[in-house]
């Protein structure tokens, strides 16, 4: 059977909505009902007030597949909407069935728009929840709406357990405050069919992350003239890629023999899990150690990995030690001040890159004790003491789509306004602790982020399936969003090995040594984002190929057989790179 029949008896159940939107029903409710107490009607809104996706059309590329641009279509809202009204609390909404039982393992996109009232001025949560039998909720996803709007709902599910398959499921929407009226129009849910998604992904990540070269050979002779090489052998060997992947380690780790290859084998960066962390360094007040730090720092430093400063500060409170929580205002400044010239003091110079105050989008133990300026004052002083790293913020669920407290929108806004206190933010990091992901929604959320206009880093990837080809699919859809992404610089992993990472059942390796699914995809992507070439200098004394962004080493053989040595670099550029090559 061709690969195309294969492909379609495999996937013809992906991309079909699970919800009837049967709208010329009776009471036009679409087969929504009241959950809670509110009451349901129909309605037709008016043509002004939809939402549009000019911008979202028309940033549509010439590489986007036809699914691609299918799919971009289909999110321009039909008007037709249920609204719930008369809500007695934030839990009250509507709810209906999904026409049939998820499958397991496969991830679900949920997909549609939700509007908001004007009882209450401001903006609010709108969840939509996929709940399974008893009530079980399995996912789903958050838009934060503003009061009188409407706003795009983006969120996914999977069933991941499959000894007890699901019978039914059903979607929930609620969440404004009471008597704020809720909207629902052109809700989705559907199976993710990956396929057409990846295959964009190799396109776009040829278009954005390589270039065509064209290398002009010539031999210099002994009067410093230049003679033709025609049918010469040549060989370019990419040494470093642009975007550079890396992981965390930890002093545990690095006592394995197998993590140290692994690390060694296939990441470029570095950055320490806990080592560095406040609550590590000086777990009891005044006993300040910097021992595991240096140990691992110089190891990557003997092993040419440069190394991210990850974290000076942490802005969730339940992650700030016992011993600075119990200082008093006064005590806690100074404590703040002492930690900032002990640690950016001590590695001065060292650090290309420091996350200055860990998940502010999440945590406000500094802001709350020490006023709003805190926050931009640790980025100031440490930009002071040194000002060569690029200063990171760095927070998570950025890219889900399911968590109201870090919408991109949030993200961006909280970048804004500490430039506006003179911050010189140099990086925006999205940590990446993902679950089910759908490639589209990773992307929107890059795309939100990079109008900012500086760089992105994933700087905590991973994710968790006990299921060896679920874990592995996973990881490959994230990698490739990111990696096809021109805002994004790099990509750190949180973590590679059994027993060595924060969450379970995310390893690329076990603790033997064996690679899992995981680790042999992400292996095979690290061979794939990397350019070799080899053949004859052509007639016109020219050799070209096409490469991602990087470094190269070129190896021209004699007639003699002696081989000469070179070294270049191919950076973005829409035409071709042209260097001459004197050996």
């Amino acid at each position: 059977m061709a690969f195309a029949e294969e492909e379609t008896k495999t996937t013809a159940h992906l991309g079909m909505n699970l919800i009837d939107s049967y709208y010329d029903s009776e009471d036009g409710l679409a087969g929504w009902a009241p959950s809670g107490s509110c009451t349901l009607s129909a309605h037709a809104e008016d043509h002004q007030a939809l939402p549009s996706l000019a911008a979202t059309l028309a940033a549509a590329t010439d590489d986007d597949s036809e699914d691609e641009l299918q799919q971009q279509r289909a999110r321009k809202p039909s008007g037709r909407c249920v609204l719930a009204a008369h809500r007695a609390s934030d839990t009250d909404g509507l709810f209906r069935a999904i026409s049939r039982a998820p499958r397991p393992k496969v991830t679900y996109r949920v997909a549609g728009w939700v509007g908001v009232g004007t009882a209450v001025e401001g903006s609010h949560a709108v969840h939509v929840e996929v709940r399974v039998d008893d009530g079980q909720r399995v996912g789903g996803g958050v838009a934060v709406v503003e009061s009188g709007k409407w706003g795009e709902i983006k969120g996914s599910f999977r069933v991941d357990d499959d000894d007890e398959l699901p019978r039914h499921a059903k979607v929930y929407v609620h969440g404004p405050p009471a008597g704020v009226d809720l909207k629902v129009m052109d809700l989705q849910v559907s199976a993710v069919n990956k396929i057409p998604r990846l295959r964009h992904l190799r396109k776009k990540a040829d278009r954005v992350r390589k270039r065509d070269v064209v290398l002009k050979v010539n031999r210099r002779t002994d009067d410093d003239t230049t003679a033709s090489v025609a049918g010469a052998h040549i060989q370019v060997i990419q040494v470093q890629n642009s975007v550079p992947i890396g992981t965390c380690i930890t002093k545990a780790g690095m006592q394995n023999p197998a993590y140290v290859d692994f690390f060694a084998k296939h990441f470029d960066w570095a950055v320490l899990e806990n080592e560095l962390k406040w609550y590590y360094t000086e777990a009891v007040q005044g006993q300040v150690s910097y021992a595991d730090a240096d140990e691992l720092i110089d190891f990557c430093d003997r092993h040419g990995k440069p190394v991210r400063g990850h974290c000076i500060f942490w802005a969730v409170e339940n992650s700030v030690q016992p011993w600075v929580r119990a200082l008093n205002a006064d005590q806690l400044r100074a404590a703040v001040e002492a930690r900032l010239r002990g640690l950016v003091s001590r590695y001065s110079g060292r650090f290309p890159h420091y996350e200055v105050n860990n998940e502010m989008l999440h945590g406000a133990f500094y802001t709350q004790r020490l006023g709003d300026d805190i926050n931009a004052h640790m980025f100031r002083e440490t930009a002071r003491i040194d000002p060569a790293p690029a200063l990171f913020v760095n927070d998570y669920n950025v890219e889900s789509g399911n968590d109201p407290n870090a919408t991109p929108e949030k993200y961006v806004a909280l970048v804004t306004d500490l430039q506006r206190r003179g911050v010189p933010v140099g990086g925006i990091g999205v940590q990446g602790h993902v679950t089910h992901p759908v490639g589209d929604i990773v992307c929107d959320a890059l795309d939100k982020l990079a109008v900012t206009g500086l760089p992105v880093w994933i700087t905590e990837l991973d994710v968790s399936a006990a299921d060896e080809s679920v874990r592995a699919d996973d990881l490959e859809i994230v990698l490739r969003e990111a990696y096809a992404h021109p805002a994004v610089e790099g990509i750190m992993l949180w973590g590679f090995m059994q027993g060595h990472m924060w969450r379970s059942h995310g390893q690329l390796v076990n603790t033997d040594g064996k690679y899992t699914q995981a680790g042999n995809m992400f292996a095979g992507l690290r061979r794939e984002w990397t350019s070799h070439a080899r053949g004859k200098v052509d007639g016109n004394g020219n050799f070209k190929f096409r490469g991602f962004h990087g470094t190269y080493q070129v190896l021209l053989t004699t007639p003699a057989g002696e081989v000469k040595k070179r070294t270049f670099d191919v950076n973005k550029g829409d035409a071709p790179l042209v260097l001459d090559m004197d050996f």
